[in-house]
């Protein structure tokens, strides 16, 4: 890239390297979803019962920033009282019941779709369940206001021949509610923003990332967008509040296509290489507003250095650029103009109060409107007027700085904007006419709440099984007799009974109940998220840790602890049933695959008891004599105490279930235990329940079975998900120091 030299009174030519610029275009496709029965949209059907308490929510919006509440559900003048409590009933917008709060069903309604994502290993159905709510939301802001508005005038005819006073006022509520339109939308609009931010900052991102990881982001961006309830991102008081009030009229100098002209005309006047496609190229600069800082130091460049004193340079020229186009006076009165809205507007156009700032005809027909309406002191506008013509020299080069990036944010977002409304314009939003239509031709998305989806038995597809023994219960249970105390309370209390209380939260039945075990299902029935291994993984961590925690009041009681080895086995089916009279009987491979997981050979126990290890899970391989006809697995010694080994099916599983980062983390005792891998991941439990795991993958080594002498190290692996909190506080710990 070639150099560019900048010349400076008294000084030799510098040599500056050019700036590199940045490049961003928006993008988000529904590309291989199927059209709907039009066969140019794609028909979406959203929950009922979100549909109907959301515009609710949005009703009682429009009416409180309408400064309605309390009018229109007024009581009205009549002589038939039941016709008239009917009336008011529907006036008010108020339903029988209290409406469940909008941001927990936005959540729950998002969540379910992710889930229908995951489920059918699909991320695209996501993107298109936030756009559809999107474009749900942004038609019932405006039809709820014109039901808002109907209800108005239905209220109003009620005082017709009554209470004419009574009648005058309200008619005056209503008008200044007509007047006030753009100003009701906008903060309504608002608040619906922010509770979709707030869901997606506290539930929705993370849940995404534990499925599909994080190669979508860019898109979801879209939706992040301050202007996403806007018709067309012309805003006056959002762009004044969040970016800079440019001009809406053909008229006006500070258009955003003059605006546009003016910035892409800097940028050319850089000479960098624009390639095949200029306007393409420029388009994607002025999307980065981070560009405005490699360009001109954000309006306060430091001109201490070469690179300093080039964006200085640049900055002269920009605000130059802006002076001779005639702008740079409407960008300072837009800066100006922001602290009088909340003083002066909505009686008073926003444009027309910036227009005031820099035009003495404007000023006087603002100053003769405030004179006529007597309360509205002009001192605000004074005072503004006046730094206006006050602001000078580096002053002006600064906020043309401010103004650059400012500007490149409001591209940027109106870019996003126009990406998002083509998306939208690709939806249908189906009726019940439609969506019966649609679903028989097998091309209709549904995102349902979880209480509207099907019930009952649906198909189960998959399932795992988790086996939690435990050790030496013989033993223990003979101590217990010696010490003439009862071992099935002590089981009960310690074990059964805190295990019992976990399995509603991870969606997990119980099988069966030995004397010394627990044995556990998580079945994924069809059409759900499939997310049972993780879950079954993340369910037996905290089987571990409530032991663990009992562990310590034993101790300190002088009772003996439990420890336990946990086994968790996948099939990739359905399993069976036989019937003993009304009970349901489980058969399946799984659960004899989690009886080898979870078990401990005495012999490497014994071996092992001394050793100190942040992981408890271990396999061995010994060398078969061929003379007995047995199984591969008598030929592998397990160690299992405290910990939790899982089949490499369930491995597999895991990997699709949720994403996975690799970990490096240092562990002095896996040195000498050939070649170790781990992974971590994040298990979404509920809305905003998370729960992190590690997993290991440990080659399995073959040892003589006399000396557990290493003999070679074979192609067979296990699969261990850790449970000592040293894993974890490392992973904290590393986490927290690469940010």
């Amino acid at each position: 890239m070639p150099r560019i030299p900048i010349f400076r009174l008294g000084h030799q030519a510098e040599e500056v390297a050019p700036p590199r610029l940045a490049s961003y275009t928006p993008a988000l496709s529904l590309h291989g979803l199927q059209v709907g029965v039009d066969n140019l949209r794609h028909d979406v059907y959203l929950s009922p019962k979100f549909v109907e308490q959301a515009r609710q929510h949005i009703a009682r919006l429009l009416i409180r920033h309408g400064d309605l509440e309390g009018a229109i559900g007024a009581a009205t003048p009549t002589a038939n009282k039941t016709k008239d409590q009917f009336i008011q009933t529907k006036l008010s917008g108020k339903p029988h019941s209290e409406p469940a709060d909008l941001k927990s069903l936005l959540t729950e309604l998002h969540v379910a779709a992710l889930n229908v994502a995951k489920a059918r290993d699909n991320p695209v159905l996501d993107l298109l369940a936030r756009a559809a709510i999107v474009k749900f939301l942004r038609f019932e802001l405006h039809s709820q206001f014109a039901q808002v508005l109907e209800r108005c005038r239905m209220t109003l005819k009620g005082y017709e021949g009554f209470r004419h006073q009574k009648a005058l006022e309200y008619r005056e509520r209503v008008g200044a509610f007509q007047v006030a339109k753009k100003t009701i939308l906008r903060k309504t609009g608002d608040e619906l923003f922010r509770t979709l931010r707030e869901v997606e900052k506290e539930t929705l991102a993370r849940t995404r990332r534990s499925f599909f990881g994080s190669s979508s982001d860019e898109q979801y961006k879209l939706f992040l967008n301050t202007l996403i309830f806007t018709e067309d991102g012309n805003d006056a008081h959002l762009n004044a509040e969040n970016y800079v009030m440019l001009g809406n009229f053909d008229t006006d100098a500070d258009r955003f296509a003059n605006v546009r002209e003016v910035a892409c005309e800097f940028l050319k006047s850089l000479k960098l290489d624009l390639g095949e496609d200029a306007q393409a190229t420029l388009d994607g600069w002025l999307n980065v507003p981070e560009n405005a800082q490699e360009l001109i130091g954000g309006g306060t460049p430091d001109d201490s250095t070469p690179e300093g004193r080039a964006q200085k340079s640049r900055l002269s020229n920009w605000a130059s650029l802006l002076e001779r186009e005639r702008l740079l006076d409407h960008v300072v009165a837009s800066y100006e103009v922001v602290p009088l809205l909340s003083e002066y507007s909505p009686l008073i156009n926003a444009q027309q109060l910036k227009h005031a700032l820099i035009s003495r005809e404007e000023r006087q027909r603002v100053e003769k409107f405030m004179a006529d309406h007597g309360k509205i002191a002009p001192a605000s506008l004074h005072a503004a007027v006046e730094r206006v013509t006050s602001c000078r020299g580096a002053e002006r080069a600064k906020i043309s700085g401010r103004f650059l990036r400012d500007f490149m944010r409001y591209h940027r977002d109106r870019r996003q904007l126009e990406s998002l409304n083509s998306v939208l314009d690709s939806i249908n939003l189906a009726n019940d006419k439609v969506r019966q239509l649609s679903s028989m031709n097998g091309t209709l998305y549904e995102f349902l709440l979880t209480g509207e989806q099907k019930s009952g038995e649906e198909k189960i597809v998959r399932h795992v099984i988790i086996k939690a023994d435990v050790r030496d219960s013989s033993r223990l249970t003979r101590s217990l007799l010696e010490r003439e105390l009862n071992p099935a309370s002590y089981f009960s209390l310690n074990f059964y009974d805190p295990v019992n209380k976990l399995l509603s939260k991870y969606g997990a039945s119980k099988v069966f109940l030995e004397g010394d075990a627990i044995i556990l299902a998580l079945l994924e029935r069809e059409g759900e998220p499939g997310l049972t291994v993780c879950r079954a993984a993340a369910l037996a961590r905290e089987i571990i840790e409530i032991v663990n925690g009992y562990n310590q009041l034993l101790q300190r009681s002088g009772l003996p602890s439990l420890e336990l080895g946990i086994g968790i086995s996948y099939q990739d089916s359905a399993p069976m049933y036989l019937m003993d009279g009304e009970q349901r009987i489980m058969i399946s491979d799984a659960l004899n695959e989690s009886d080898r997981l979870s078990s401990c050979s005495k012999r490497v126990r014994k071996t092992m008891k001394d050793t100190q290890s942040a992981f408890h899970v271990y396999a061995f391989q010994t060398v078969s004599d061929g003379e007995t006809e047995e199984s591969p697995e008598d030929f592998i010694l397990k160690y299992n105490v405290n910990g939790i080994r899982m089949s490499e099916a369930a491995f597999r599983k895991l990997e699709q279930e949720i994403s996975l980062e690799a970990c490096k983390l240092e562990f002095p005792d896996l040195k000498n235990q050939g070649e170790n891998r781990l992974w971590s991941g994040l298990v979404p439990l509920g809305n905003d329940i998370f729960r992190k795991i590690v997993v290991r993958a440990c080659r399995m080594p073959q040892v003589d079975p006399r000396t557990f002498s290493l003999q070679a190290w074979t192609d067979h692996w296990y699969y261990e998900v850790a449970t000592d909190p040293v894993v974890y506080a490392r992973l904290e710990g590393k986490s927290a120091a690469g940010k």
